[in-house]
Formats: C-alpha cells, structure tokens, sequence
C-alpha cells in the first residue's frame, strides 16, 4: 500500500465528507420535525437536507472509485512482486510445490487483498468515522439513551471479536484446499492424452471432484462463521433499538425528552447499522487477507536466486572438471553423485553414458546450479562453479533439457527465447543447421505459426530440433545436450550428429546418450555408472577395456 499512499489518503477524505454529509442527515430531519410541528417554513430544512444527500452521493462515489482503483493497482502489484519472486526461487524448492497451487498463490490470494484494502480497512476507517460521529451525536441528543446502546453493542461486539480467529483459520484452510484442487486438476491437464488413453476420465472427474468438494466444505466453514458474526451484529441493534424505543417512550411519557428528540436518537441508532455492519465486514476480510497474507508469505520467505544480470561474454569455449563431487537432491534422499571425478577439455565432444539412474542428468543440473553439490568441487573455465556470477554462469552454457520443452507461443517465439536479441540472419543459419528449414516452409503462417501449448502441434522430433536451434543461437560457450536424439527418425539423427560435430568445432559440447550411435565419433566418453566414473576413453578404447560400455555398445549392435 506505501506507493499509493497518497492516493489512499484523497480517497479516504472523500470517503470522511461523504461520512460526515451522512451524519448530519438525521439532525436536519429534527429540524423538518420541528419546522412541522410549530408550523415554520419547511423550505430551509429540506433543501439543507436534500443538499447534504446529493453531496454525500457524489463525493461518497467519488471516494469509492478512487479505492477500487488503488485496490486493483495493489493487486497488480503484488502479482508482479509474487511472480517475480516465483521465477527466481530455487529449483529445489520449485519441485516439491505444486503448480496448481502455485497458480491459486498468484491469482486467487492476491485478488484478496483488494478486498482487504476496500472494505478491510479504507471502509473500515469511514465506519470508524461515522460510529464516533454518530455516538457524539447520540450523546448531544440524550446521554440515558446513548448509555443503553453502548451496553448492548459492547456485549455483543465482544462476542464478534472472539469469532474473527476462527474466520482466519477457516479462511486459511479453504484458500489451501482450493489450492489443493487447482493442483489435482493441473495433474489431470499436464497428462491430458495419458488421461485419455488410459481411459480415466471419469476417475480423474472423480478426484478433482472430491478435491473441490473438500474445498466447499472448507468454504461452508468459513460461511458459517461469517454468518454468525453478521447475526449477532444485526441483533446487536435489534436489541439496542427495543431497548432505547422502551427507555425513550418512558422518557418521553415522563416529559425529560421531546419526541423529534427521540426519533433523531432512533435514526442515529440506524445509522449505527451500517458502520457497525462495515466494521464486521472488514474485520472478516482482514481475516481472510491475513490467511491470504500467510500463503504469500510462505513464498516470499523461501530463498530466491539473484537477480541474473548477464555481463559481456567471452566467445572462447570453457572446460569442466569435476573433482570427488558428493551430491543427494535432500537430506532424506539417497546419494546421487559419490566422489564423481571427470574432466572435459575446452572445444570438441565429450560424451556422458551408463545406465539409467547412474546421475549423468545430475551432472548438468549441478553445472546450471539448479542445485548445489555438498562435497568435491565443480571449475567451469578454470573457476569455482561457487565464483562465477549466477547470470553470467547460464549466459555461457546452452541446454537442452530431456523433454526438449516448447513452450506456448510462435515459433520465432520460441527459437528468440534463450537469446532475444539475435538477428535474423543467425536464426536462419540455425534453422539450417538444425533442419528446420523445410519445416518452417511448410507451416502456413512460417516463423510466425502458433506450435500450442507445450508445442503439442510440433512432432517430436521437431521440438527437439527447436530446442537445439534456441540453444544454439545463445552462442553458447558450452553447449549440454541431453538425450537430445531421442525422439529422431534415423535420418534426422545422422543431420544432428552433424551438427553437433559442427558445433563441436566452435565450443565445448557435453552430451548424455543412451544411443551410442550418436557419441561413437566422441573426443572423450564418460562411463558412468551408480553415481560414479568407473572409465573414460574413446569409442574403440572402451570397447577393449570396459564391460559395461562393450555391453552397452553390442546392445546396440556397435560391437560384438
């Protein structure tokens, strides 16, 4: 709220005149009483009356509108401080949350604190207002009276106060469940053709459904407890006004209190309905934006990368040595890397085999620093992986990730995206080499063709090949390739090694394969093997030293 307290402030004097234009509507109607009853114009009193409404109308819209405003631009600016805050957690603690979660975080907590700002506090404030203005009116009109009312509403205010906890805590246990749902649902979206072809549809309706119904149920909680708050205001001024019109008839019966007297304190007591109402109101909703203020929170709090700022780069292609790395991706997770000790020259290929699970994945997780290692030590270009600046570190390495992801939005969208300052000419010349050139031909709208979402309108092996275009057009200083043949036909395979062979000549290439007709013509290949290096050499070397690659390779029919 402290950038736009200036604005707050206009609209809540705004919100104070129209307050105060309220408050003096019931003295000016004891003035049209008496005017009546002693048979005086009524002219004056209802043209002060009709201006004190017709001015408390416009300035009281007026006010509204400014804290709308100022409650959206609030909204907007916490989703751009979570957001901004989501894109640089870690990836370790982006892992173990949920994304559907994450999204209610985003959208759903945020919009919340609008309602906190409205009717939380700004109308909060005006309720304030307009209670003090109306009990220091009550008390000119008559202090017996005013006596009663007070006893009745701190009674039952009280009993409003003691409520407010459990609204928070119900509040907070239905804004988690709707998170829980909206990441059942993202589960079932994520894995939509597996869903279909598995025949589970109804299974996943099922789930999400138990899921939302876990969340009205969370929902009826925090209704219930609303309601209440709500009924005991209402009888609060029931109360008050059997109370006051029994105590002011006998008052009046008895001639120590005119009647205009008591039907200004009667309309007084109504006018306390709604400040008192919006009191409760906002105190419910400073529950629910304090629930939605805790699950913010939890993210705010979690430790957040640096922000990447990218310095010049070098064009000379950089070395990697690993050096009895010790890695587990937790404390309760088994060991991944035990003393893992290789080295990768700068310039030409090197290639990282051995059998699922032996953590050659890992390995370029640690080199993005996605996560750090406990034990041994990483260089990259002669450095401590620990030395180098985040941004400066990503901006030399180009990966390509397992499952090649593309992502929502145009192909040219998605070749800029690692390197959105490239020109035309070099994204052409990657188009080349990775042979996306008849590809882009062929799609109606070419580079500007939408691929879908996770670039389902692309094969395969065309996302994967976009993916190795995108990384090569950062001019990367070392390029990590994993499986990045996997999902290619035979003859689109042969290209790729070619380019890799290219790209090879320029920069420093780290490639994981489980396809070794890929990495046979390697500078270097690391057999790897449950967490560790059990050889290294070339194709032929390896063949005549070790067993497990020599098993690896006549599996695939490279040796006998």
């Amino acid at each position: 709220m402290r950038p736009h307290r200036g604005v707050l402030a206009l609209g809540g004097l705004l919100g104070l005149i129209g307050s105060a234009a309220g408050l003096a509507m019931p003295l000016l109607a004891k003035y049209v009483v008496d005017a009546f009853g002693e048979n005086r114009s009524l002219a004056g009193p209802l043209i002060g009356l009709t201006v004190a409404v017709l001015v408390g109308a416009v300035v009281s819209a007026g006010g509204t509108y400014l804290m709308e405003r100022t409650g959206e631009n609030i909204v907007l600016g916490a989703r751009r401080q979570l957001v901004g805050r989501l894109l640089r957690l870690k990836v370790a603690d982006v892992d173990r949350l949920k994304p559907g979660d994450l999204l209610s975080r985003v959208t759903g907590d945020t919009t919340l604190l609008r309602s906190v700002l409205t009717n939380g506090i700004v109308n909060s404030i005006g309720a304030i207002f307009m209670l003090v203005g109306a009990i220091v009116m009550m008390a000119f009109m008559d202090g017996v009276l005013l006596l009663v009312t007070l006893l009745v509403v701190v009674v039952i205010g009280g009993l409003v106060a003691s409520i407010m906890p459990k609204i928070q805590r119900a509040q907070l246990q239905a804004q988690t469940a709707v998170g829980e749902m909206g990441s059942v649902l993202d589960r079932a979206l994520q894995s939509y053709r597996t869903v279909k072809a598995s025949g589970a549809e109804e299974r996943e309706v099922r789930v999400v459904g138990e899921a939302a119904e876990r969340a009205r149920d969370r929902g009826l909680q925090v209704a219930g407890w609303t309601s209440l708050a709500g009924v005991a205001t209402w009888m609060a001024v029931q109360i008050a006004f059997l109370c006051v019109l029994a105590v002011g008839g006998a008052r009046v019966a008895s001639g120590s209190l005119a009647i205009s007297g008591l039907i200004a304190f009667l309309l007084y007591l109504f006018y306390l309905v709604a400040p008192i109402g919006q009191l409760v109101e906002g105190a419910v909703q400073l529950q629910n934006g304090l629930a939605a203020l805790k699950r913010i929170k939890e993210i705010e709090e979690l430790p957040a990368e640096p922000i990447a700022v990218a310095a010049p780069m070098a064009e000379a292609p950089v070395g990697v040595r690993f050096e009895d790395v010790v890695f587990r991706y937790g404390d309760d997770r088994p060991i991944v890397h035990d003393g893992v000790s290789f080295e990768v020259p700068p310039g030409g290929l090197t290639a990282l085999v051995g059998p699922s699970g032996a953590g050659k994945s890992t390995v370029f997780a640690l080199l993005e620093r996605f996560y750090e290692h406990q034990d041994g030590a990483i260089t990259v270009g002669g450095r401590d992986i620990r030395d180098w600046p985040l941004g400066e570190l990503r901006a030399a390495l180009g990966y390509v990730e397992q499952d090649a992801p593309v992502l929502a939005g145009t192909l040219r969208e998605n070749l800029l995206f690692a390197a959105p300052h490239a020109t035309e000419e070099e994204m052409h010349q990657a188009l080349r080499r990775t042979r996306l050139d008849d590809l882009v031909a062929r799609l109606p709208e070419g580079l500007e063709t939408a691929v879908g979402h996770r670039g389902v309108l692309l094969s395969g092996g065309e996302r994967q090949r976009v993916a190795i275009a995108r990384a090569l057009l950062r001019k990367p200083r070392l390029l990590l390739l994993d499986e990045a043949t996997s999902q290619l036909d035979a003859v689109n395979e042969l290209r790729l090694r070619e380019v890799i062979a290219e790209a090879a000549q320029e920069t420093t290439v780290l490639v994981i394969a489980h396809r070794l007709s890929t990495v046979t013509n390697a500078d270097r290949i690391v057999v790897m093997e449950a967490g560790g290096v059990r050889a290294v050499g070339t194709h032929a070397e390896l063949v005549g030293a070790d067993d497990l690659y020599r098993e690896l390779a006549a599996t695939q029919f490279l040796t006998t």
